[in-house]
This record gives structure tokens, sequence and C-alpha cells, in this order.
């Protein structure tokens, strides 16, 4: 079959991405549909940003996706380079080559995804193979790099990723996790290593890696996605989206930074937020939903918010991430109103002055450790004297002194509010 003909009976055929089960929890397969979503998004800021031009009709542009695991991503964009470069480079397979040895790279993160996003990508886990479409490579990597990368321990965890080497320290046989993009002190250093040259990315896009498996389950494994962000951003690429849990909104194992550095940035120009991660990713147990970002290094400004629900209709505004007077993003566009709201109130001259800082209700509320016990604090199982306070613990009740509580004494005689 001639490569042309291959090219154009690829729509008709079932496309095996749609069928591959994830690999676990914290490394998803990318679903096409939702890949191409996040490709429409790109394309949309490239033209309002470059006077209406098609990004895909641009032979000079570079795409990376550091954690390739199906090879989605770059497959997708190689599909719609062919069509747009169509005028520009006529011949199927000069066109073909021309993409796929200059403008789209990636680097597996596991031996068994780079092949995987090789069979995607050029039709042969070998990109020199007698199956590939591509015909200007030397080496059977071609542009979807792996090897072997192994993590830095020091004082039992990975200086890079903060893995445990209690848990990782594995033989030959086994695969590190040590995510190549992320263990390297300089990135840019890395990358013309990898790919030869002085390498700058215009896009970077991908799913990473979400979380450690560093002895915790579920909300408290520590998360690893933000260091391919914060890595990505030190390329300084023209635009960067990611695919990420939400978890980072509000906090999290780890994230405080993180969250800091991505509501003071004005580059981030889009978020749309799923707020159930099986309307992206079905079948995975993902609490706190998934987003996908768009960071516009060029075109700093207001962030547009989407919030998706099932059917639901979507939610957008156009806001800042960070209100003022929080220290994290409000995520629910109807509650910036209500928020604006509760620190405000109108006068009799229409005026509207900031409610005082004492009378704000987080002056009276205490996420942890409002009396200075910890969670897992157990009283005693009985009165002892008529001076004894009953606690309210995890599991029941118990009894303890005044003189053994540490914080919060003026609250003791006082009404609580219990939120369950």
């Amino acid at each position: 079959m001639s490569l042309q003909a291959s090219f154009a009976l690829r729509g008709r055929n079932p496309d095996v991405l749609t069928c591959i089960a994830n690999l676990s929890n914290d490394e998803v397969f990318t679903p096409p549909e939702f890949a191409n979503r996040m490709l429409d998004t790109l394309a949309e800021a490239w033209a309002a940003d470059n006077g209406g031009a098609n990004l895909w009709a641009d032979s000079s542009v570079r795409f990376l996706d550091p954690c390739t695991k199906s090879g989605v991503f770059l497959r997708e964009i190689t599909r719609r380079l062919v069509k747009g470069l169509e005028d520009e480079i006529p011949d199927l397979q000069q066109r073909v080559d021309h993409i796929l040895t200059k403008q789209v790279f990636g680097i597996g993160i596991t031996r068994l995804t780079a092949m995987l996003a090789r069979r995607s990508v050029y039709c042969s886990k070998h990109a020199t193979g007698p199956h590939s479409i591509a015909r200007g490579f030397e080496s059977d990597d071609g542009n979807i790099w792996f090897e072997r990368t192994e993590h830095t321990w020091v004082g039992g965890r990975c200086n890079f990723c903060g893995a445990s080497e209690t848990t990782l320290e594995r033989g030959e046989g086994l695969e590190t996790h040590a995510y190549a993009f992320i263990h390297t002190d300089d990135t840019k250093a890395r990358m013309a290593e990898l790919f030869g040259g002085d390498m700058h990315f215009d896009v970077i896009i991908g799913n990473p890696p979400y979380q450690l498996d560093d002895g915790g389950h579920g909300t408290s494994a520590a998360p690893i996605y933000q260091k391919f962000v914060e890595q990505a951003k030190r390329l300084a690429p023209r635009y960067l989206t990611m695919v990420i849990p939400s978890r980072w909104f509000a906090g999290g194992k780890g994230l405080d930074d993180f969250r800091e550095a991505m509501l003071s940035d004005k580059s981030l120009r889009s978020i749309d937020d799923f707020l159930s991660a099986a309307d992206v990713f079905p079948g995975v147990g993902l609490k706190g939903g998934v987003c996908y970002f768009l960071w516009d290094r060029d075109h700093p400004g207001l962030c547009r918010v989407s919030t998706h629900f099932k059917d639901w209709p979507v939610s957008t505004a156009v806001r800042p991430l960070r209100e003022e007077g929080t220290d994290i993003f409000i995520r629910f566009n109807e509650g910036v109103s209500i928020l604006r709201k509760v620190i405000a109130r109108e006068t009799g001259q229409d005026r509207v002055l900031a409610l005082p800082e004492e009378r704000r209700f987080v002056r009276l509320v205490s996420s942890r450790k409002p009396f200075g016990l910890e969670t897992k604090f157990k009283g005693r199982a009985a009165r002892r004297t008529d001076r004894d306070l009953l606690v309210y613990q995890n599991g029941g009740t118990g009894f303890v002194t005044r003189e053994e509580i540490g914080a919060g004494l003026e609250l003791i005689d006082k009404w609580k509010l219990f939120v369950g």
C-alpha cells in the first residue's frame, strides 16, 4: 500500500488509542477527543495572538511532549500539520519527513510507552523500521526519546522528584519511574543532549504523571505533576498546555509553592476545569477533578475560567486568578460574585465599603488544631473532676483538663459550629 493510501484510509479504521486501558491512576492515557480539545484551545490562542494565522500551516513551529505515553498529542499534531502544510510542501513524503524530523518531539516516561508512542506517530515502534512512515531518521528512536534514568538519592529521597529510595530503588528489570524531563538541573542543556543542537520549543504539551508512590494513597500520595509544569516553564516556550489534577486550586501535599506561582502568573490565560475526572478519563477514580490550562508567554492578562460538569451548561468567566484578600483559587465563577458581596456592603450613597477584617468569617474558623490538639488526639475514657472538658474526638468522646489545652482557651466555653 502506498503512503498516500495509508494516510487516506487512516480515518476509516477504529482508533486503537480509544481502546487502551490506563496503566494506573497516576499514569493515565489521554483520550484522542480530549487531546484534540486541548489542541483546539491552543490553535485559537495562536490565531488570536498572530493575526488569525493558522498554527498548523507553520512549518517552523516545534512541539514537545515531555511525558509522552500513548503518543496521542504528537500523533494528532502530526495529523493536523500534514493537512495544514499541504500548500507549502505538496509532496506527502517530504511533508511527513519534515514534520516528524523537524517539528514533533517527545520524551517517553517508560520504555513501553516510548515504543507505544513511536507506534502511534511513526506507525512503527522503530522510527527506521520497514513500516515506518518516516524516511529521514538515522536512529530507531527517531524524535521520541527514552533511556533508563536513575534517581539521585540524598538521605533516602530523590534529590529531583522526592521519590522514596526504599520504594523505588529497584533492579534492572523494573522501571525506575525517574522521569528524564525533571531529573536534571539544566533543562535546556538536557534537551540539547537528547535531541541535538540548541533546541527551542514553541509549544510544550502533555499529560504528566500525577503522583509518586511514596507510601501515601489517594490525596495523601506525593504529587509530581507540578514538577513537569515548572520544568516546562524553564524552557520558556511560547505556549504551554497540560492536563493535571485540579487539587492545586486549594492546596494539597507539597503544592503550596506551586499554587502561589500559578496564581501569581499573568501568563496563565485559560483554565478548563472538569469537576468529575470521569468525564475526561472514563473509569479513573481521581478525586477533585482535572483541568487543562493554557500558558501564553508573550500575552499576559486575565484568565478565562470554564467549568465543565457532565451535560450541564459550561460556566465561563474572564477574571483574575486570585481575588484580593484570598490565597486560593475560587473554583466556581459564581463564587467570585458571592465573595465580593460578602466582603463588601453598599451604603445609601451607592458606595461600596470594605467589611472590617475582624468581621470576616475567616477570623472565626480554623481549618485544623483550633485547640492545639492533633487530629489523632485521644482523651481519657472517664471524667476525673468536674473541671474536666468533654472532647468530641475521632471514634467517640474523651476527657481532658483545661491545663492540657494549648490554644484557643477563650473558645472553650463558647458555642461551636460543627460542619460535616
